[in-house]
């Protein structure tokens, strides 16, 4: 539990200053950088802090100076603070639009441009955070989705959304499958409790959707791809 502690203290220390000062910034210069690149700051130290190592493959893969489209499998709430400072560059991300209503933190994620999807089914919905994505691309900047849509109870990869492949068939933007694992013992779906321990982020190569002609088969290839960097008891 002292890790928890330790991990919570130290991004409200810090965040909540930095959010005082970076946040109205934002909203005077129009341009997020800034916060976005401080906010991972305070996240890597938070880390640190709280005995979590974040071991990298596979970065060379990562095409530069262009937009792409991240794709991870999804085991514990710690993959976004694991993940995102590891991926070169700025990215938005998929996440709930629950999220964008928590204080001060939630209009964080809309200054970053943080693309919040709906889970009531409607194809309304989907189609309108797809287009919101394909925005974001057109600007430069990267996507990343956790392509199960929810964290899997087990670590086993759980079966694909398919709002992620609507976007990378539409934008034809790079995908670049990621393989979490080692979040899965650190903190389980449902505790607050966080121990200690190493996470394992594997990016794999580039997968072009101009080079399939059906979503589904798009969809295989990511999930043959990230399941590949995963230990053998998660693939399936």
């Amino acid at each position: 539990m002292i890790a928890s502690v330790i991990l919570i203290a130290t991004i409200f220390l810090l965040g909540a200053p930095a959010a005082l000062v970076l946040i109205p910034r934002t909203m005077v210069t129009g341009d997020a950088t800034l916060l976005y690149n401080v906010s991972l700051s305070i996240v890597r130290t938070a880390f640190r802090l709280a005995g979590i190592r974040v071991v990298t493959q596979g970065l060379e893969h990562v095409p530069p100076h262009t937009a792409c489209i991240f794709m991870a499998n999804h085991v514990s709430n710690l993959d976004p603070p694991a993940l995102l400072p590891c991926i070169p560059g700025r990215t938005s991300v998929f996440l709930k639009r629950s999220l964008t209503k928590i204080p001060v933190l939630g209009y964080g994620f809309k200054l970053g441009e943080f693309v919040p999807v709906d889970r009531d089914g409607r194809v309304e919905s989907a189609v309108e955070s797809v287009a919101a994505a394909r925005r974001v691309l057109e600007k430069g900047l990267h996507i990343t989705t956790f392509v199960e849509g929810t964290r899997s109870p087990d670590g086993r990869l759980l079966p694909f959304k398919k709002g992620p492949f609507y976007l990378a068939m539409e934008a034809g933007a790079p995908c670049v499958p990621v393989s979490i694992y080692g979040t899965e013992g650190m903190m389980a779906k449902g505790s607050l409790r966080v121990k200690p321990s190493t996470a394992h982020i594997v990016f794999h190569a580039p997968i072009n959707p101009k080079d399939f002609s059906t979503r589904e088969e798009l969809m295989e290839a990511m999930r043959s791809a990230i399941a590949s960097g995963l230990p053998e008891w998660m693939r399936d």
